[in-house]
């Protein structure tokens, strides 16, 4: 059984995402055989996410998301896998949808699934990590019903 946790830091209503992000989730763990693994997202404002990404990346700006994963290759056989924590930043999310010119539950979900495949061990450091990164995302939000 898949535990998905979905907090929020921010002074926005978010139920709406912690009642969808665990059926997105569910999805994706779904597609990638995955079973008996947690993680949880967390919502914060710009200062927050700003903190966490200059002080565990060495990047002093603000950014959408950001993910800590906790487990390591010799830790996915263990019963229950701890995947980590996704952080997503509401401010950052409304300026991209705007910027995207998408909706802001299309830019949050995208975020969150995005953050997700990191903790499950995707990047996009070249091309071809990209590639199949982003194909992923894009797949799973589209079965979900999000599309550009």
């Amino acid at each position: 059984m898949n535990k998905i946790g979905v907090f929020n830091e921010t002074k926005e209503d978010m139920k709406s995402f912690q009642k969808e992000i665990p059926k997105l989730f569910r999805l994706v763990f779904q597609k990638e055989n995955i079973k008996n693994a947690e993680c949880n997202v967390i919502f914060v404002d710009s200062k927050m996410i700003h903190d966490l990404n200059r002080t565990y990346r060495g990047v002093d700006r603000v950014t959408d998301v950001i993910s800590f994963a906790l487990e390591d290759e010799a830790s996915r056989d263990i019963e229950v896998r701890l995947l980590g924590d996704i952080y997503i930043c509401y401010e950052k999310a409304v300026e991209q949808a705007q910027e995207y010119g998408h909706s802001l539950r299309r830019e949050i979900l995208f975020l969150a699934v995005h953050g997700l495949y990191h903790l499950l061990g995707y990047d996009h450091m070249n091309q071809e990590e990209e590639r199949v990164m982003f194909q992923k995302q894009e797949e799973v939000l589209e079965v979900y019903g999000v599309v550009r």
